[in-house]
């Protein structure tokens, strides 16, 4: 299998990456002698992508923090930095301004009124041109240009005018709102024109995702299908949620470092040893609900369900835009509050509330955070927050409580913290009682529970699968250039009637994956049983999203089913394109039709046992009325499906097994079959031996019989099983029949290429 480094290169075909931000990620350092250098800032935004540009290097545009500074591109490690200049001015206006006055508080549920001028809006305008302009001069031909936040909305659109050959992904890491409040901003279109210029915009929740979408349907006409837009000159631009996360292993290792170890102890001394220590660690912003939290905890105070002996709360609160007003006037909030709890309740030697209003390095923060008994991360709004997943992962020992507010990103993903809705005081004072008198087994029970979402969708995953989109969609780019078949430009087909709600987001999500396995098997999944198994054939829909699906760059289509080769193709199956196994994993078929793999051929032994079942079972059920015999490579399967009574029918399978068992044969059960052969293979053992010569990817897998289940049993969490039909099963997703797994494999095909995949009247009735 390949490596997760080695994945992400090359699902950037080797492209130019070219990182863009509205900061540089480094800061000038002044030493005493007056020499300046740059060092590394500890931003979030750098944190999360530290990873990717130490595998890949990049170019990266950005302002470098210093008004009115004229300063040359310069290197610093991987990366060639390429300083926007901007004046105090521009600063103003662009950034505390329209950024930070308009749309930061707009975009975060208008807890604090936006401010709407329109010299914000135009200087706005003007600093994403120069952006734009930066990044067309500079980038190589065919680049990957990555535009980051709410601050160069416009850029992807200016990009594309002046350089049509690169391909562009914007990520919004703050939420984006819904209808009712962005209809209240004066240039909703520019902004929806700005994002729809790339060809991946990536958000961090499903939420927020679904409100672009409408926003572009609304105001630019821009219909969807499913996650794609389709943009006014054609392109179709995936529009989906790529939630951001953390190098979780890093910070684990930092957790267990000793000397931060014993600098949790130290705190805790430090605090008077409370019972129990509570931790808000933000930047001081409106949208954190810090004031919310200060709150319930002052009256928990007064209501004696702590005392400033037992509990102490630790607020960190980092210094944020100390020049806009409203964050101004919110540090003095906080701060008059903080002073009014610690002089009502505080003694000697007791300091209920610890404030904090400066940042601190990553071991301190481990430190602190291990420290901490309970962390309250309880924003009002949060496009995700990296705090509550940096305390998870700190968290080797599995205790700690974590009170995470609904409203931030990671709620949908760490849904065993206790989540809370910070506006209801009454609600979260209960819940952070709760988190107080936690016993340990629960705390050790949910810790872990969360440990293995972080562990497992860590930063690098995050990575894989919004740049696998981003490099997904240059290969698409790359195939229309040269003569390919180009993205329709016409309807979207929205024939996914079949497709439950719940299922159509996994599918969306999957579509995106840089590299992709779409397994299936045939009878009662995309061929409907029929009464004599010969007869059965492929829905023609099914047929044309797989033949679809197998020429995308990047997906690999596989059949897997208990009919042998030979009987497959008796079915008109011709798909040399595809990899086929048959007889449950015995028989192995290549792309380009090759029989290859599978066990030795059978012995003279072998076959001289089942030409002796085959004798015996002819012998007993030969007579019998709706039972027939199939030949298999490496046995025989008794088939009932045209036996009238079902009961009787499962009678003559029990008979069936008992002969075989008499003669020294296992079996496998499938709806109304039974087979019998001398290979103990299995359609999971198979397909894993497929996987491991395929390109690492996640599976969709749909199968509808009992022999299925050994794949389901296999898949991983970024796979999706699929159960086709009733009965019990391992799968998470059902539909109901062969016309709804066609509908599913035409969903994916045309998300994954934009082809339309018509219906055919085989499969219109459901």
């Amino acid at each position: 299998m390949e490596s997760r480094n080695r994945t992400l290169s090359d699902v950037l075909g080797r492209r130019e990456l070219v990182m863009v931000s509205n900061r540089l990620p480094v800061d000038r350092v002044t030493a005493p002698d007056g020499s300046v250098s740059w060092r590394t800032s500890p931003g979030g935004l750098v944190t999360a992508v530290e990873p990717i540009v130490k595998e890949l290097g990049c170019l990266w545009v950005g302002w470098a923090g210093i008004a009115d500074a004229e300063i040359e591109p310069f290197s610093l490690e991987s990366m060639q930095l390429a300083p926007v200049t901007l004046s105090a001015d521009e600063i103003e206006e662009y950034y505390e301004g329209f950024s930070n006055g308009t749309l930061w508080p707009l975009y975060h549920d208008v807890i604090a009124q936006p401010e709407y001028h329109r010299e914000w809006w135009e200087t706005y305008r003007a600093v994403n041109r120069r952006f734009a302009e930066r990044v067309a001069e500079s980038a190589g031909e065919g680049a990957i240009v990555w535009v980051h936040d709410y601050q160069l909305q416009l850029v992807p659109e200016m990009i594309r005018e002046m350089r049509p050959d690169l391909t562009i992904a914007f990520f919004l890491h703050i939420p984006f709102p819904p209808g009712s409040l962005f209809a209240q901003l004066p240039w909703r279109k520019p902004i929806v024109r700005g994002m729809l210029g790339a060809d991946v915009v990536g958000f961090q929740r499903v939420q927020d995702a679904v409100n672009f979408r409408m926003a572009a349907e609304r105001y630019l006409g821009a219909p969807a299908l499913g996650n794609a837009l389709r943009a006014a000159d054609g392109r179709q631009v995936l529009a989906q949620e790529f939630p951001i996360s953390i190098d979780a292993a890093a910070f684990e290792e930092l957790g267990r470092l000793p000397r931060v170890r014993q600098r949790a102890r130290e705190i805790r001394d430090e605090l008077g040893d409370p019972e129990t220590v509570m931790l808000g660690v933000d930047r001081l912003d409106y949208t954190k609900g810090i004031r919310h939290r200060l709150k319930a905890f002052e009256e928990m105070l007064a209501d004696g369900d702590v005392s400033a002996r037992d509990a102490v709360l630790v607020q960190v609160a980092s210094p944020s835009r100390e020049r806009v007003g409203a964050y101004q006037q919110l540090r003095d909030d906080v701060e008059v509050t903080v002073g009014r709890i610690n002089g009502s309740y505080g003694a000697i030697g007791a300091t209920p509330v610890v404030y904090l209003h400066q940042g601190y390095g990553r071991e301190e923060m481990a430190a602190l955070y291990l420290a901490a008994d309970v962390l309250l991360v309880t924003p009002l709004r949060d496009g995700m927050n990296l705090v509550a997943k940096e305390y998870i992962a700190v968290r080797s020992d599995e205790r700690g409580v974590l009170v995470l507010s609904e409203f931030a990103g990671a709620a949908d993903e760490l849904r065993d913290a206790l989540l809370v809705n910070p506006h209801d005081i009454e609600g979260l004072k209960s819940t952070i009682l709760r988190a107080v008198h936690m016993p340990a087994a629960e705390q050790e029970r949910r810790m872990r529970a969360l440990r293995s979402v972080i562990t497992h969708y860590d930063v690098a995953r995050w990575a894989e699968q919004f740049l696998g989109a981003v490099g997904t969609a240059a290969e698409l780019r790359d195939a229309a250039t040269e003569g390919g078949e180009a993205a329709p430009t016409g309807e979207i087909s929205v024939q996914d009637a079949f497709v439950p709600r719940s299922l159509a987001a996994r599918i969306r999500r999957l579509a995106s994956a840089p590299a992709l396995t779409v397994v299936t098997d045939f009878d009662g999944t995309v061929a409907p049983i029929v009464a004599r198994p010969q007869d059965a054939r492929i829905l023609p829909r099914a047929r044309q999203a797989l033949e679809v699906l197998s020429r995308a760059p990047g997906v690999s289509v596989v059949v897997l089913s208990g009919r042998s080769l030979a009987g497959l193709a008796a079915t008109g199956l011709d798909a040399p394109d595809w990899t086929i196994s048959g007889s449950h994993g015995a028989e192995l078929a290549s792309p380009g039709g090759a029989e290859s793999g599978g066990p030795a051929p059978l012995s003279d032994d072998d076959a001289h046992r089942i030409a002796s079942l085959e004798r015996l079972l002819h012998r007993v059920l030969g007579d019998e009325p709706g039972v027939r015999f199939e030949q298999k490579p490496f046995g025989i399967a008794v088939h009932t499906r045209e036996v009238r009574d079902e009961a009787h029918a499962e009678e003559l399978l029990e008979a069936a097994v008992e002969l075989a068992a008499s003669a020294g044969f296992k079996h496998r059960v499938g709806k109304r079959v039974r087979e019998f052969s001398v290979r103990d293979t299995d359609k999971g053992s198979a397909l894993a031996a497929i996987r491991a010569g395929l390109p690492e990817a996640p599976a969709l897998f749909l199968g509808d019989d009992v022999t299925d289940e050994d794949v389901f049993a296999t898949l991983s969490p970024d796979d999706v099983g699929i159960k086709v039909g009733e009965g019990d099963t391992q799968a998470r997703e059902r539909v109901e029949g062969p016309a709804a797994a066609a509908a599913v494999l035409a969903m994916l095909a045309e998300l994954r290429t934009g082809v339309v995949i018509g219906s055919g009247p085989a499969d219109s009735d459901g």
